[in-house]
């Protein structure tokens, strides 16, 4: 692999992360919202990753086998299917007839948990690419 190939893949998975923080926000920002009915009810969201696979025909002298990857790559965003919290509050004003109100299905310390580790990801590929940067600078000064 040539370091240019770094910034590539390290790049990618800046992607990624800025997807999976972005998507744990929102979950954060909607863990308290109310329905008055299971349809009407945000669900928690995930980013679902995959590997994003080198294309032999791109770089032919590439000495990578079939399982080799190139990146990150972001296949979607998926609903959770956990129940939702539901709770009996006939006064509240967003209760149904049977007296319920929906809360959604976001686990608020499972989600820090996960912006940390997205964050922290995030953090070591600013890293990695700092390193490869310098490297390539100490290569270019080899060459004076």
């Amino acid at each position: 692999m040539s370091l240019s190939n770094v910034f590539g893949i390290a790049g990618s998975a800046m992607n990624a992360q800025t997807i999976r923080l972005n998507t744990t926000a929102s979950n954060m920002a909607n863990a308290e919202s109310v329905s008055s009915s299971v349809d009407e009810t945000y669900r928690a969201r995930k980013p679902v990753f995959a590997v994003q696979q080198a294309d032999p025909l791109a770089d032919p002298q590439s000495s990578f086998g079939p399982e080799a990857g190139q990146g990150v790559q972001v296949l979607g965003i998926v609903e959770s299917k956990a129940d939702l919290r539901q709770e009996y509050n006939p006064s509240h004003p967003m209760a149904d007839e049977k007296g319920f109100v929906y809360y959604p299905n976001v686990n608020v310390v499972e989600e820090m948990a996960d912006m940390i580790s997205a964050s922290r990801s995030f953090q070591i590929n600013t890293e990695i690419l700092n390193t490869a940067k310098q490297m390539l600078q100490q290569t270019i000064r080899l060459g004076q």
